[in-house]
């Protein structure tokens, strides 16, 4: 009984880890300074970001694969090498573009990505009864570390005696050196630990089986990848708000301090928006959790539309927020569907096939900054994202038992 009761301080180090890894979110504010210095273009920057994500995604199977062969420490060591040395060779660019998909999105994406599966699949063993909220507090640090980081990054850049390339040298030594801390405190439970059972409301019914399936068990079922594509929908149009948010405060009105104060509150909504899905998953079950987030995820570019088309910044402060919050509850939906319908037994490997769903979303930034560039307005690029989100709602209405 008494290893049960101190269970919830192992969440502390973890969130600690998660709040400086997620520092990919701020990339809205980190790319300002390269923007201005080296003149490159909103599509090649935006396709840094879809190359981050994509490397990241990368590295959460390579940690998959670490959490087998070692232990979470030995994954996190080698995660606090990649992001440190990611950023470091960031803050030492000069007019390459190529360097920094190497760096930023290559190193650092891959680091993240390592140390991002080995947390949650870490400390989601110690919760099999709260895995929703577990996953929630977590992704809410993950998702606020855009807010933190990305305001003294932002209040770095200005300041004469530190500049961007201090501060991205500053974000690789601290943000590698808090990982690397942090490994000696993340390890799995042992084995003889007896943990309470899950509390089903009587209300609550899922609609599918929990069972414990591997990973190539779970890719032969069709509500795996209705799953996937949901989530690909989804993704895609919250990441390229994401992308965006800055300038559509820019567009919108905002003064460019409010802007950049605009995209922290985006973050904020994030992090609120995983660990509130955490909860709702844990009380309402996954299935309902996923309903709230789609909804959610179709108004927050209809918002976001009707701001840029009226010149409303009330409107698009809306709309960041409600991207915020879907995306958010996406980021905690992966989690807990991945281990709803599949169990702990595989979690680890199953959990980062799961996202790699981000791999093809990703590249939805990408392509809305080619449209936003060839139509010279956010109108088509919104729409394009309005529709995937109906889409993701059609797809998951139909996911079922098998």
């Amino acid at each position: 009984m008494g290893k049960k009761l101190v269970r919830w301080p192992r969440l502390f180090i973890p969130a600690i880890s998660m709040l400086f890894a997620g520092v990919i979110y701020a990339w809205s504010v980190l790319k300002a300074p390269l923007e201005s210095e080296f003149g490159w273009s909103n599509s090649a920057l935006a396709l840094n970001f879809t190359l981050t994500l994509c490397f990241f995604c990368i590295g959460g199977v390579v940690g998959s694969r670490i959490t087998k062969k070692a232990t979470p420490r030995t994954g996190l060591l080698i995660a606090a090498a990649f992001v440190a040395i990611g950023f470091i060779l960031s803050s030492r660019l000069s007019g390459n573009v190529v360097m920094l998909y190497i760096a930023y999105a290559g190193l650092a994406g891959s680091g993240i990505g390592i140390a991002y599966n080995i947390i949650i699949s870490t400390t989601n063993a110690w919760f099999p009864d709260k895995k929703g909220t577990c996953s929630g507090v977590l992704m809410m640090c993950f998702g606020l570390s855009a807010l933190i980081l990305g305001k003294v990054s932002d209040a770095l850049f200005i300041m004469p005696s530190v500049g961007w390339r201090k501060t991205f040298l500053l974000l690789g030594i601290v943000i590698g050196a808090v990982i690397a801390l942090c490994s000696c405190g993340i390890e799995l439970p042992p084995s003889n630990i007896v943990f309470p059972e899950t509390k089903i409301k009587k209300n609550v019914k899922e609609s599918f089986e929990t069972v414990d399936l591997t990973t190539k068990e779970m890719v032969k079922r069709n509500s795996f990848w209705k799953f996937f594509g949901f989530a690909v929908l989804t993704s895609a149009s919250g990441s390229s708000v994401i992308s965006f948010a800055r300038d559509l405060a820019l567009a919108s009105g905002a003064q460019a301090a409010l802007a950049t104060t605009l995209v922290g509150v985006m973050s904020l909504c994030n992090g609120l928006g995983r660990i509130i899905c955490g909860l709702v998953s844990d009380v309402l079950g996954v299935r309902k959790a996923m309903l709230i987030s789609n909804s959610i995820a179709i108004l927050a570019p209809l918002s976001v539309l009707f701001a840029v088309s009226k010149n409303s910044l009330g409107l698009c402060i809306t709309g960041l927020c409600l991207a915020g919050i879907a995306y958010g509850f996406l980021a905690t939906i992966i989690s807990a569907f991945t281990v709803a319908f599949y169990g702990f037994k595989s979690f680890p490997s199953n959990y980062s096939l799961s996202n790699m769903m981000l791999l093809p979303a990703s590249f939805g930034a990408t392509f809305a900054s080619v449209l936003l560039t060839k139509t010279g307005g956010y109108v088509t690029p919104f729409m394009m994202l309005i529709i995937f989100t109906v889409l993701a709602m059609i797809i998951n209405l139909s996911i079922k038992r098998s």
